[in-house]
């Protein structure tokens, strides 16, 4: 049963990345989205998929039993879904942003900082 979850995993992070490498902001976005949730299924496998006890503390005893489940995979990822929403809205403002401002959401067209051109033509062209 692991290796159909490790083939769902390499995909979704196969369709991220193939998401990743494409000139539309909005289709890099969700390569990232993706890319984060398979991150989060890759934790939550290699944490162990087995039906144990909740990780609580017994009264009484000061340690976990051996049946209980480990809340390290599970504290991972909710930190990184918390981590992952910011970073998600935090480019979706940005690629809204750039949108706005340049009228365009294909990274071929956002050229206006190439347009400026570079400080050291300057620099060298003082020196030189």
């Amino acid at each position: 049963m692991s290796l159909v979850y490790a083939f769902a995993i390499a995909a979704q992070m196969g369709c991220g990345v193939y998401l990743l490498l494409s000139r539309h902001v909005v289709r890099i976005l969700l390569g990232v989205v993706l890319l984060s949730a398979a991150t989060n299924l890759l934790i939550f496998v290699a944490g162990g998929l087995v039906f144990t006890a909740p990780p609580v503390i017994a009264q009484g005893t000061q340690m976990l039993g051996g049946e209980a489940a480990n809340p390290l995979p599970q504290a991972l990822i909710l930190t990184a879904i918390v981590i992952g929403f910011a970073l998600v809205a935090f480019a979706a403002a940005l690629v809204l942003k750039a949108y706005r401002a340049m009228g365009s959401v294909f990274t071929s067209e956002q050229t206006d900082a190439e347009a400026l051109g570079t400080p050291f033509d300057a620099e060298v062209a003082r020196n030189g």
